[in-house]
């Protein structure tokens, strides 16, 4: 299944690759969370190979997952690939300069089964797409959002 949004955000392409490349900010908000975050790789700076592992609560039950940058093109583009128990994702941004004040961000996150009951959990998702998808473009629409209000506060 895919979902895939582009939003305009008020801001410089370079401060919005940052925003959204601030590993560790992103690392202490899963563990605020309740998230159980885990570097496995010893890259002193950012870039493709860098990996998590995440241990997490959701739906009632504790998940797993491996996350790893495999893309990081700065200020182009990056991408993840994400592995649990039952399912493959693949998250991709890219990031177009619109104007020195403007980017357009594209976003495109495909997820996949690895498991026949995650087959049957994808297929029962697929009939509530349009919602889901709804709920995909508020949230990545409200984290623009949040970059543009944190780009006017920086001046």
């Amino acid at each position: 299944m895919k979902f895939s949004t582009r939003e305009d955000i008020e801001a410089p392409v370079a401060f919005v690759f940052a925003e959204l490349s601030d590993f560790e900010g992103f690392e202490r908000g899963a563990m605020r969370r309740g998230a159980t975050v885990k570097r496995l790789d010893r890259r002193s700076e950012p870039g493709a190979g860098m990996s998590w592992a995440l241990e997490f609560r959701w739906r009632g039950r504790d998940r797993k997952m491996v996350t790893d940058l495999t893309s990081y093109d700065p200020p182009n583009a990056m991408a993840y690939l994400a592995e649990s128990a039952g399912f493959e994702m693949v998250l991709a941004m890219s990031f177009l300069e619109m104007s020195r004040k403007r980017t357009r961000l594209a976003i495109e996150l495909e997820v996949k089964p690895r498991t026949l009951a995650s087959r049957i959990m994808l297929q029962s998702l697929k009939l509530g797409k349009a919602k889901l998808t709804r709920k995909f473009v508020a949230r990545v629409r409200m984290a623009a959002e949040e970059i543009e209000a944190r780009h006017l506060k920086q001046g």
